[in-house]
């Protein structure tokens, strides 16, 4: 018998709030995750701030503003437990958070022309992608890693047309 997770009305609140910024309404779904941020704060639970963190930095088109999320996620991630992951969904391994978040911080790190810091990074992602589930979202990051290195290589500063402010998923 699986364990039925408990209520997480903060969760759920995040969960409406990406809803909408998937819908198309991100100036809303900014406005509402950054209420629950002030809620949650800078020492709340670490799953519900490298939520929260890890979605607001997809509703930031300027790389310095999401790179700023994209750290948060980070730190966030670093106190986080698998225990208190599973609690949400039984499957996570906070492992496997690790190659998406360096993943986009090298991105935008990238994007603001930063590219050894960018290099390393890319280099995070790469080493933790074993974490990665297989099927669909682990082939999406492990591809994402591989377009964001040869951006990197390039010196491309341009946004990738999968990200999440152009119209991607991730």
């Amino acid at each position: 018998m699986t364990a039925t997770p408990a209520a997480d009305p903060t969760m759920d609140a995040i969960t409406a709030a990406v809803t909408l910024g998937r819908e198309g309404d991100a100036v809303r779904a900014r406005e509402e995750l950054l209420a629950i941020w002030g809620d949650v704060g800078v020492l709340g639970d670490p799953f519900h701030r490298c939520t929260l963190a890890h979605y607001l930095a997809d509703l930031y088109a300027e790389p310095a503003e999401a790179l700023v999320w994209d750290v948060r996620a980070l730190d966030a991630a670093d106190a986080l437990t698998d225990q208190r992951a599973q609690e949400h969904d039984a499957s996570l391994q906070v492992a496997g958070f690790y190659p998406s978040l360096h993943l986009n911080i090298a991105d935008n790190l990238r994007r603001l022309a930063a590219f050894q810091a960018a290099s390393d990074h890319i280099d995070r992602a790469e080493e933790r992608s074993a974490a990665l589930p297989h099927g669909p979202y682990g082939h999406m990051i492990r591809a994402a890693i591989d377009g964001v290195r040869e951006a990197i290589s390039a010196r491309d500063t341009t946004p990738r047309p999968s990200s999440p402010t152009v119209g991607g998923t991730e």
